[in-house]
């Protein structure tokens, strides 16, 4: 059997808080348990939030937990040409057509709408002729034809998934009317080129999967096992995020060594049976996926302070 290559793609807009920290540890720990390899990427196409900087920042910070990475694979912001290649398949297979549907209008109550409130969209600019795309006067996004099929996720933490693309979303969008290429394309050409086996990554992308799914039957790459792991939220029931600032690694270093932030994570993910401190490299030996929690994980701050 190959040795599994996960991946860790942060995007470098600030410190890593706590979730960041959980997911990337998680999936670490699940391809080192086995004796895998891991791929670090940096996620940074919206380029007005993202930077250097903070890519390095990140990288020293996953150093100080000991998630260290095999091989770093270039970041997206520097993969246009290649993204240009795999649009132009899709191109090709006449899966492509330009939209200009506003966002305004993607969101109004007129258009349908999912439980949670996401928009499904209806195929509004599927079939308009040259002339109608011209009266725009606008650069258009691109969106991809989703076929009337289900896609199952067999996921290691969530369990079985089914969504239909048609139903769920609809055609979605590759490339945006500026030109920059949208999370779904690149991260599965990404994954793809990197022989990435299993995508670890938070409950919240589990949508994202059968997407990917697609796009990579259309590339012709193989589909990676996926393990989408619970969120953690602060004790008040809130997500965390790095607007916020919430618990993020600059201050954790300031008041906690990296061996109990690793053991109080995987104690509140049922990984071990009490905070102790604790290596990356002797949690390894601790990780199955069917001891982690699947509902999500209330965390109190206070417990993280010495």
């Amino acid at each position: 059997m190959s040795r599994p290559v996960g991946r860790f793609a942060p995007t470098p807009s600030g410190r890593m808080h706590l979730g960041n920290v959980f997911a990337g540890m998680i999936a670490w720990l699940s391809v080192k348990s086995r004796g895998g390899s891991m791929v670090l990427r940096m996620e940074d196409l919206d380029t007005q939030r993202t930077s250097g900087e903070y890519a390095e920042v990140l990288r020293k910070d996953l150093q100080w937990l000991g998630l260290t990475w095999d091989l770093e694979t270039p970041p997206q912001s520097s993969r246009s040409g290649v993204y240009d290649k795999y649009f132009r398949q899709l191109e090709e297979l006449g899966l492509l057509y330009p939209c200009y549907c506003t966002r305004s209008q993607l969101h109004s109550v007129n258009a349908p709408h999912l439980s949670d409130g996401t928009y499904v969209y209806p195929g509004t600019c599927r079939n308009l002729t040259p002339r109608q795309q011209a009266d725009f006067g606008r650069d258009p996004a691109w969106r991809v034809t989703v076929p009337d099929k289900e896609w199952t996720v067999e996921d290691l933490v969530q369990g079985t998934y089914r969504e239909n693309l048609s139903t769920h979303c609809g055609d979605f969008v590759v490339r945006r009317a500026d030109g920059v290429y949208v999370y779904q394309l690149a991260v599965t050409v990404d994954d793809g080129e990197a022989g990435v086996t299993e995508v670890v990554r938070g409950m919240d992308l589990l949508s994202s999967a059968p997407r990917q799914m697609y796009l990579q039957s259309l590339f012709g790459f193989s589909h990676p096992a996926y393990g989408h792991v619970p969120m953690l939220l602060a004790a008040d029931g809130r997500r965390l995020s790095k607007r916020d600032k919430d618990m993020d690694l600059g201050y954790l270093q300031t008041c906690m060594k990296p061996e109990m932030l690793l053991g109080l994570l995987a104690y509140h993910a049922n990984l071990l049976d009490s905070p102790e401190a604790i290596s990356a490299r002797e949690l390894a030996g601790e990780f199955a996926w069917e001891k982690l929690k699947k509902e999500d994980i209330c965390i109190d701050v206070s417990s993280f302070v010495s």
